[in-house]
């Protein structure tokens, strides 16, 4: 039974010397003692059972104390612990005191936080604590020089980790425009490492590209042996050639089978960290072939929030080798297909062999950026139809390639 405003006022301390528990629901309760009354929260996160302290009565209300549960299991249900957001939260404010790197990005990662995703912010302040906090955050700004933060970032470099110092470089720079814009610093000398860092190599990514190849490919998914979750997997790689991490990532909120489609969250897209930020969602239109494939996985991972979830955890996405390891499983060698190459197989085929489709719904389904007001416009909603077709024309050609049929050119209409 909730509790009530007029109840939580008049209770008293029966004596025992543990305190008593009187609940309001949702794991919230308040706890009497002889000293005072307690608003907790029992909640479990990675199987372990925690208590979350939401205030102190009467200087928390009833009100505010289920505010903060309602915070708190939003947290839970994006897979974070609110135990740990709390101290989180609590050293930011602690540090922000003073003007160091360290103490204005997590006063700039708490003022933006709140417009982010979870999982951006969490990976925003993350990449931070490992790779700069430790070389310069106890520097303060005007102390960070271009030569200072170039000789942090190349220490990321060094291990490999080329995309992520570039990413490094712009969070960066977020912080020292934020650093201007508050007055302790003048300038950024992000901007004086242009070309410093060594340049993202373009791998090229092996595809299947012949039509022959492609229907061998589809019957050897068909006939995976393995874990039912890769085989699906597999196959909506080929269905709707999205990236590896956005099919691998996918969770089952973005996916609306009434509307028979995938909206993936802008944050959680290859973009820059502006676009990440304020960009628009990327809309994936489901076929019925792509439906079945989900309506079959859902009795096994729908209870979670992945999709495709871990082996090993189900708290965390698939692993990003799983299906590169399938693919050699079944035979396919590293330069004859990647996780990757389903894109550009999908591209090269709806290209060469279904005539009719126009390129920039193709690209625009790709998530492939475009200048010009017409690839904008065709990355709007407004032009869903056009890339429900698309995509229809493009399920039913793999099931024609899939059972060895005729592979001339198609005439669509997309």
């Amino acid at each position: 039974m909730a509790l009530t405003d007029t109840f939580v006022r008049q209770v008293k301390h029966s004596g025992k010397a543990s305190g008593d528990k009187h609940a309001d629901g949702g794991g919230m309760y308040l706890l009497v003692k002889a000293g005072g009354r307690y608003w907790r929260m029992d909640y479990t996160h990675a199987n372990k059972r925690k208590t979350l302290a939401l205030g102190v009565y009467p200087e928390v209300s009833l009100a505010r104390a289920r505010q903060r549960r309602a915070d708190a299991r939003e947290l839970l249900a994006e897979g974070l612990d609110p135990s740990a957001a709390k101290k989180a939260e609590k050293l930011a404010t602690r540090v922000a005191a003073a003007n160091t790197f360290e103490a204005v990005a997590r006063e700039f990662h708490v003022t933006q936080a709140s417009g982010w995703s979870p999982r951006y912010a969490t990976r925003w302040i993350e990449r931070m604590e490992k790779d700069l906090f430790p070389y310069i955050g106890k520097l303060t700004l005007p102390a960070i020089t271009a030569p200072v933060l170039l000789d942090a970032l190349r220490k990321v470099e060094k291990r490999g980790a080329n995309e992520t110092a570039h990413t490094l470089r712009q969070t960066a720079g977020q912080v020292f425009r934020y650093g201007v814009q508050t007055g302790r610093c003048e300038r950024s000398p992000v901007t004086d490492l242009h070309g410093a860092l060594k340049p993202i190599v373009v791998k090229h990514m092996a595809a299947v590209l012949e039509p022959a190849k492609a229907g061998e490919l589809l019957r050897s998914i068909d006939g995976y042996a393995g874990q039912p979750m890769t085989k699906a997997a597999l196959a909506l790689s080929a269905l709707l050639f999205q990236r590896p991490g956005n099919i691998r990532q996918m969770e089952w909120a973005w996916i609306d089978f009434d509307k028979a489609l995938v909206t993936i969250p802008s944050q959680d897209m290859k973009r820059r960290l502006a676009q990440k930020i304020n960009g628009r969602p990327h809309f994936v239109p489901l076929a019925p072939q792509a439906i079945a494939i989900l309506r079959e996985l859902q009795p096994l991972t729908g209870h979670g929030r992945y999709v495709f979830p871990s082996l090993r955890t189900g708290e965390r996405a698939m692993s990003d080798n799983t299906i590169n390891a399938a693919l050699r499983r079944m035979g396919f060698a590293s330069d004859e297909m990647s996780a990757h190459g389903f894109r550009a197989m999908a591209r090269t085929l709806m290209i060469e062999r279904i005539h009719g489709i126009s390129a920039d719904v193709i690209e625009a389904q790709l998530a492939h950026g475009k200048s010009g007001p017409l690839g904008a416009a065709y990355d709007r909603a407004e032009f869903m139809e056009q890339r429900r077709r698309m995509m229809q024309e493009w399920a039913n050609y793999l099931d024609k390639l899939r059972k060895g049929a005729d592979v001339i050119p198609l005439h669509g209409a997309a």
